[in-house]
């Protein structure tokens, strides 16, 4: 132990400020665990194109940094950040000032390595010496070091601690080497070299050891400051003195922002890294890194030459995302590759369904395709090699990326426009990187180079259309065999069924839909089965594991609205070696384009391989194991099978398939996951896994979750031979169509579980690993499935091996009850001799009968079925005990002394159901007995009507004091959101995370439709959240639009209870929300998919402990309230929960059950029997629910609470959360699977900081008051207060964040959603807006911005006007300029928006009912419209009107290709008309017609608004414009409108006669 100043050193652990803290991570504890943290950020680069090196670039640099700030964030100690940098040009003429003791070579001919050292001297000079002598060894001339002066007093407390020593290395350049990419080259191996020599001198010497950049180009200075401490600015010296130097000098300046979420200091992360930086989330990247180990053995490059092995490991386990990645790129660039080309084969665009693409770039893609998996999920990547500098951005262009260029040749790119002022008159264009497209600058050429020209240049560098014919081969071109000589099971297909495990329930449940209509099944309420672990009944393997999905920190996609980037495409076979950039050994593949195979498909390539012995060898591998032999066991077969499987691939089989096709009684089948997994690793730890495609034939796999498995566990392709054996005799009439249809709806399935990840490949699925386990220990995970979570121990191979053999040989019984009959199931209703259930008829019977009849004794019979698992097993905290008081230093009480339980129901909420979801009666039941306690009711996604806003006569109120805010934005307005107490944010839902949702049309009622701004009749789609919350800064700029849109409301997030929830919910007290939900998988839902419902997401036990204890470790607990929902049904659950952390709870199932339903699990038919679950007018009759009832349960919960607090010790409830060392487990338990779980981790006890609490004691500081809004609020009382006209002229720049909101609050809270006239409040503002500019803009505002905006302008506007030009002095051209940013209108209800240039990507998705004029669009224009209308004066992108369910568009189709652009799913494309009639004033009530005179007006009105030429010119020249217009309108609503119209002709008929 040693001290400095009040500094106590432990190792790596400090005491500084009374407070424990970490030198970077903290080591596993608990639940936590480093590995799953995440992080995002704001990027930026300023280049000068003509490479002139200067200062000044390095300046504004930094000051674009300072200007990124509101994309980072702080955690517990307000000067700690997440990290900042910067990347530049090595400053030649103030290295040779600053080091004179040293002979500098000249410029480029030495090499300078930037190296964090902890701070020790021993440490320091021991590997300064080991250094010197690895620089000898490799015959790289030593120069010298330099140590770099830093500045550290204005760093936070909690960072001070972990400054590292900065040194630069002078190594000097061979004079073997001539080339400047040799020079590059040998440095990187020299720099591996050095980090494994460290490395191997032990963690005493490896902590915080780090080497940020070492290269003969580039210097690397980055920390962990905040943005404005990395240089000096302005009177603030920064960390880094250099950078104050006039002679730090450099052509560009590559930045980055770094919003993790951990508060932990951690030098490493902080970006740029070597090549790059990175806005976004590689969601692939176990699969990724596991892939780039497997390539050991294949991996040879003509560059490296002898150099190769010194190299690995490429990437390092327990890096970022980013940092791999880094890794990656910095070995293809090394490798040969342009920085460009490494780039598009790492990240390629979505080209697989791409029919606009070039062929010859296909033919790249497609090439390459095999030698590299995608790194997959969103990325905005900025990027340099020092001679190239650029920018890409991911498939599906999730990520904002903006760029403009100046007359003085100078590049600007960054995440948001307005980081720098840059005089409007310099500026020559505005533009933004779009999905899947890079932006080049060649330093050396002195040019930008378009995305275009790169491309071409790089699909013309070789004939990949011949390479392609060479090594790959579709599986559709290989002829079918007419005999097979393959061994056919004879065993009766029943047999085989019961052998495998098969029940009633997967043939009609799930098989049955999939083989008829080709989709998968669809259930709701959720789930209410015990996990695997804790199940008496035989479980397959795959049950153990849990989906993950994204929520926060990366977003999920639409796999069926944005079908354009996903992909099943894989291949099968050799994989090339990637530094073959010459091309001479190339892969040797079969290409399928979804991984299901058919058993004709197997023999199709079996039949392949015997013709081309040469190309293909294949060989079959036998996944049995003989019963009747003694020694043969799972363990050691699986053992037998992997070295087989080695030896396999080293005598040449470039395919194996493992398969079980031969079962019989004798032979049992292994569990097909367990052997895959591990043969996958296996082959990984050889590697060899590269050099074979790995194909399983498997009886066992016959549900979505099954192929999902075995894909992420390494399976290239799946033959499910029995269930496909089967859908053919579900479905008899169909023929193959029946086989077919199961695949389809396998492909869909796969792709929805892929994309709730944020996966678009399934190439990039395979072998990604992005499952968490329940119930398997830590052995079994390490040996088989390496590299996966699991936090609860349990079963090892021998009950799996117990588990598997009793359902095999019970097949083989002879049981008269089962000979002709697979066993009932019981997984997704409550069938006799099935699974169990929670909610049974006695369990809902007694709960019933207690709050009807008002008896507490009647409830304590209820929630003794509920809690006593002594004999059944249902929970995990089934398994808890609570020990006795005097073990944790308390006594028992008198329940007097017990707070009350009128104080304890305030802590209760019920869940978000949606009206429309469920009837109004059932929906207002909930809100007035919530309010008459004091608690909470949630609207759910599906808004509110107004009048509930307002008391009844009685006093009871039908007003949800929590208001969510999901992705479909159903009614949100600035009425809606001024009228509550809290605004839940709706990241994911339990029962269906990752996913939206739809209502049918025919839900879709006059009220409903009124409710949600939409159409009668017409279905609504919940898109997944992934229109503003890109990542976690996106939640932290919602969270601010929210808290502007009422400041006294407190903001709420609801997460899904997952592996790795805790690091995300520290991201989201960090991005400032009051609240904080997490939600357990036996959440309910009115529809999901059964896969979604059974198989994502994890118990809110594990969720909740994991997100308490990482919110202590972060020092954050107190400041953000934890409330925990899914499956909550008692007292005892509610004090379980208090123990493991949470302050508040939601009910959801129970509550609704108080009220009357009889879980009949109906509710997506509409056919709910009580009135609940439906919109059917004669069905909500029946509902006899009565807020007493609700009262009365909540009451009965909190008397129970009190009982268990007072046997516990307990006086007031904050004293009991957290306090996880009351928990116990059972000592004997009766269960033969459940014996083995250990509950360790979700019992641990952190400890916390000085002076913070383990319970919600303190508010978030909202920077909500030194704001813009502030002042226009003040300029505008007399139009607030009297209704009187003002104009307001004002500047505006990016950190003016949602400007307008605040305002509009004031507005309505006043007037209601109606607001003031047109034009009363009149604000002229010049400038760059920051995002959300306009949010929620209320009628009677009027914006006028001269300027631009960023992201999600008019989001939520509510009958206000934007308008959006450029400054008078600009040189731009407009429309073809970028004007506006991403996500624009994203759930607009009202309003007017006339932009004069160009908008980004999404734009109007989403909206409602409000009319928008812009002058071109991105991707996926109208996404998910519902109302409103849209006008489009220039070229749209891809995807145009996809989910597009009502409201209408008009494009300028001067080119024609909207033909190729829009989705044809659900809108069609119309001429217009031009009328001869005069204008009508109605003409905007119906949309069928007067389409000229509206397109006209509104064009007219664009002119008027921004003095647009383009509007100008059609209006002068409108009848021959006219014919250049399409109309785009979606189907469904043109029927619902005509359909209309027919009702009120007849009715007008019924009038007349009348």
């Amino acid at each position: 132990m040693t001290g400095v100043g009040n500094i106590i050193f432990m190792d790596d652990i400090f005491m500084t400020k009374n407070k424990l803290t970490n030198i970077g991570f903290p080591k596993k504890q608990g639940l936590y665990d480093s590995d799953k943290e995440h992080d995002s950020c704001g990027v930026g680069l300023i280049a000068d194109i003509n490479n002139e090196a200067s200062h000044d670039i390095v300046k504004k640099g930094l000051a674009m940094l300072c200007n990124l700030e509101h994309r980072g964030a702080v955690g517990a100690d307000p000067k700690a950040g997440d990290g900042s940098g910067i990347l530049i040009q090595i400053p030649h003429n103030f290295l040779v000032k600053e080091v004179k003791n040293i002979n500098l070579p000249e410029k480029n001919n030495y090499g300078v390595g930037v190296f964090f050292i902890k701070k020790d001297n021993r440490v320091k000079e021991a590997i300064f010496k080991l250094i010197e002598e690895i620089c000898e060894k490799e015959k790289v001339p030593f120069l010298g070091w330099r140590e770099c002066p830093t500045y550290g007093d204005e760093l936070g407390w909690s960072v001070k601690p972990t400054i590292p020593l900065v040194y630069h290395l002078f190594v000097g350049k061979p004079e073997n080497i001539y080339h400047q990419d040799d020079w590059e080259r040998k440095i990187y191996v020299l720099r591996q070299c050095i980090d494994k020599a460290v490395a191997q001198m032990g963690d005493q010497y490896y902590d915080q050891f780090y080497i940020p950049s070492f290269s003969s180009r580039t210097i690397l200075y980055k920390g962990m400051v905040l943005s404005d401490q990395v240089g000096t600015v302005g009177n603030q010296l920064g960390f880094f003195e250099d950078l104050s130097d006039p002679l730090i000098e450099s052509s560009f300046a590559l930045i980055h922002q770094r919003f993790s979420t951990n508060t932990f200091p951690t030098w490493s992360l902080a970006q740029p890294f070597r090549m790059l930086c990175h806005n976004g989330e590689i969601n692939t990247v176990r699969g990724n890194i596991n892939w780039m180990n497997a390539r050991h053995s294949i991996l040879k490059s003509d560059k490296f030459s002898t150099d190769i092995d010194k190299i690995w490991p490429i990437i390092k386990e327990g890096q970022s995302d980013s940092a791999s990645f880094d890794n990656a790129l910095e070995l293809l660039v090394h490798g040969g590759y342009s920085i460009a080309e490494a780039m598009l084969i790492m990240i390629p665009e979505a080209w697989q369904n791409n029919h606009l693409l070039d062929e010859k770039l296909k033919s790249f893609y497609e090439y390459h395709a095999p030698l590299m998996e995608p790194w997959d999920g969103p990325a905005n990547i900025a990027f340099t090699d020092g001679k190239q500098i650029g920018a890409l951005l991911d498939r599906n262009g999730l990520r904002p990326a903006r760029y403009l260029l100046t007359n003085d040749n100078k590049l600007i790119f960054a995440s948001e426009m307005g980081l720098l002022p840059v005089d409007e008159k310099s500026i020559i264009s505005k533009w933004r990187l779009q999905p899947g497209k890079m932006l080049l600058l060649d330093l050396d050429k002195k040019a930008i180079i378009s995305d275009e020209e790169i491309k071409k240049e790089i699909s013309e560098k070789n004939d990949w259309k011949k390479l392609l014919h060479l090594s790959q081969i579709n599986i559709e071109n290989i002829p079918e065999t007419k005999t097979s000589k393959r061994i056919k099971n004879t065993l009766p297909q029943l047999k085989l069924m019961q052998a495998f495990g098969y029940t009633q329930e997967d043939e009609s449940f799930l098989m049955n839909p999939m083989a008829h209509t080709a989709m998968e099944a669809i259930g709701s309420m959720g789930t209410d089965t015990p996990v695997s672990a804790l199940s008496r009944k035989s479980k397959l393997l795959y049950t153990y594991f849990k989906q993950n999905f994204a929520q926060v920190t990366n977003p999920p996609i639409d796999p069926i609205r944005e079908e354009i980037v996903m992909s099943l495409f894989n291949y099968l076979g050799e994989r090339g070696n990637i530094l073959d950039i010459e091309t001479k050994d190339p892969s040797t593949c079969i290409k399928v384009k979804q991984p299901i195979l058919k058993e004709k498909d197997i023999n199709k390539i079996i039949n392949f391989s015997k013709k081309n012995p040469k190309t293909f060898k294949i060989d079959e591998i036998e996944i049995l194991f003989n019963k009747e032999e003694e020694k043969e066991n799972i363990r050691s077969k699986i053992e037998e099978i992997c070295i087989a499987s080695e030896q396999s691939v080293i005598s040449g089989s470039n395919i194996i398939i493992l398969t079980d096709i031969n079962v019989s009684e004798k032979n049992i089948a292994l569990p097909a996951l367990l052997v895959t997994s591990a043969v996958h690793h296996h082959l990984i730890r050889k590697g060899l896994r590269t050099s074979v495609g790995l194909i399983i034939e498997t009886a066992e796999a016959r549900e979505i979750h099954h192929f999902c498995c075995l894909a992420g566990y390494g399976a290239d392709a799946i033959s499910p031979w029995l269930a496909l054996r089967r859908a053919s005799e579900l479905a008899k009439d169909l023929g193959e169509e029946a086989q077919d249809n199961f695949i389809k709806a396998s492909g869909k399935g796969m792709l929805k579980v892929m994309s709730k990840m944020g996966i678009s490949t399934y190439q990039s699925y395979c072998g990604a690993q992005i499952f968490d386990a329940i119930g398997l220990s830590s052995s079994l995970i390490d040996e088989y499935f390496t590299g996966t979570s699991s936090k609860i121990e349990g079963i090892d191979v021998d009950e799996i091996e117990r588990e598997t053999s009793n359902r095999h040989n019970k097949a083989f019984e002879n049981l008269p009850a089962l000979d002709n009959m697979l066993e009932v199931g019981g997984e997704y209703a409550l069938r006799l001799r099935g699974e169990e259930h929670v909610w049974n008829s006695n369990t809902v019977r007694d709960l019933q009968h207690a709050v009807r009849s008002d008896s507490f004794s009647t409830y304590e019979n209820y929630a003794k079925q509920i809690n006593d698992q002594d004999k059944k097993l249902m929970t995990l905290r089934g398994l808890f005990k609570f020990k006795n008081p005097e073990s944790y230093g308390r006594t028992k009480i008198d329940i007097d002394q017990v707070e009350s339980a009128k104080e304890i129901v305030k802590r209760f909420a019920t869940g978000a159901m949606s009206y429309g979801s469920i009837s109004r009666e059932a929906h207002t039941n909930l809100a007035i007995a919530m309010n008459r306690i004091g608690g909470k009711s949630n609207t759910g996604e599906g808004g509110e009507e107004v009048d509930r806003y307002k008391p009844m006569d009685n006093g009871d109120s039908m007003r949800s004091a929590i208001k969510q805010v999901a992705s479909g934005r159903f009614g949100v307005t600035a009425e809606y959101l001024s009228n509550s107490d809290m605004i839940q944010i709706k990241m994911a839902q339990g029962a269906k995370p990752g996913e939206g949702g739809q209502l049918p049309g025919h839900k879709v009622d006059e009220t409903i439709a009124k409710v949600r701004y939409s159409t009668p009749g017409v279905g609504l789609i919940s898109p997944p959240p992934h229109h503003d919350i890109y990542s976690i800064e996106d939640l932290a700029q919602l969270i601010y639009d929210l808290k502007n849109a009422n400041p006294e409301a407190a903001i709420s997030v609801k997460l899904v209870s997952e592996v790795g929830v805790g690091t995300v919910a520290a991201g989201v007290s960090k991005a400032k929300a009051d609240h904080l939900t997490i939600s357990g998988f036996e959440g309910g839902t009115g529809a999901s998919p059964l896969t979604s419902i059974k198989h994502a997401g994890s118990p809110w036990e594990i969720g909740l402990a994991e997100t308490h204890q990482t919110l202590v470790l972060n020092g954050l607990r107190s400041r953000i309230a934890v409330q925990v929902d899914g499956g909550l049904r008692t007292g005892r659950d509610v004090v379980v929960g208090a123990l493991l952390g949470a302050d508040e709870f939601g009910f959801s199932t129970a509550p609704l059950i108080a009220s009357g339903c009889i879980m009949m699990r109906k509710c997506h038919l509409n056919t709910c029997p009580v009135g609940i679950a439906t919109q059917d007018k004669e069905l909500r009759k029946l509902f006899n629910g009565q807020p007493e009832h609700v009262v009365n349960y909540f009451f009965f919960v909190a008397e129970e609470v009190r009982k268990l607090m007072a046997e516990l010790g307990f006086k007031n409830f904050n004293e009991m959360v957290g306090e996880t060392d009351v928990l116990d487990t059972y000592d004997a338990i009766d269960h033969w699977k459940a014996e083995g779980l250990n509950f360790e981790k979700l019992f641990y006890k952190p400890e916390s900081w000085e002076g913070e609490d383990s319970f919600n004691s303190k508010s978030q500081e909202h920077d909500i008051h030194d704001i813009l809004d502030r002042k226009l609020i003040d300029e505008s009382q007399a139009a607030i207060e009297n209704k009187l006209p003002i104009k307001i002229n004002t500047k505006i720049n990016n950190t003016d964040r949602s400007t307008g909101t605040m305002l509009s609050h004031m507005v309505v809270k006043k007037y209601g959603h109606s607001g003031l006239p047109d034009d009363t409040i009149n604000i002229q503002l010049k400038g760059t807006a920051g995002q959300s500019f306009g949010a929620f803009l209320a009628k009677g505002i009027t914006l006028d911005l001269e300027g631009e905006g960023n992201d999600y302008v008019a989001k939520g506007i509510s009958g206000g006007r934007i308008t959006i030009r450029p400054p008078k002095e600009s040189i731009i051209t407009p429309h073809k300029s970028m004007i506006v940013g991403n996500t624009v209108l994203y759930g607009a209800i009202e309003g007017e928006c006339y932009f004069r240039g160009v908008a980004g990507e999404r734009f109007a998705v989403r909206n409602s009912g409000a009319t928008a004029v812009v002058e071109g669009a991105g991707d996926h224009c109208c996404e998910y419209m519902t109302g409103g209308i849209v006008v489009v004066l220039g070229k749209v992108g891809r995807n145009f009107g996809a989910g597009m369910s009502g409201g209408i568009a008009y494009v300028l189709d001067e080119d024609e290709s909207l033909n190729d652009l829009y989705n044809s799913q659900m809108v069609e494309l119309e001429t217009i008309i031009e009328s001869k009639d005069d204008i009508k004033d109605e003409f905007l009530d119906n949309h069928l017609f007067n389409d000229s005179e509206r397109l006209k007006k509104l064009i007219t009105n664009h002119m008027h608004y921004t003095n647009s030429e383009t509007a100008e010119k059609i209006v002068n020249d409108f009848s021959i414009y006219l014919k250049k217009f399409k109309k785009v309108m979606p189907i469904e609503y043109k029927r619902v409108l005509e359909k209309n119209l027919e009702k009120d002709k007849v009715e007008d008929n019924f009038e007349k006669i009348g």
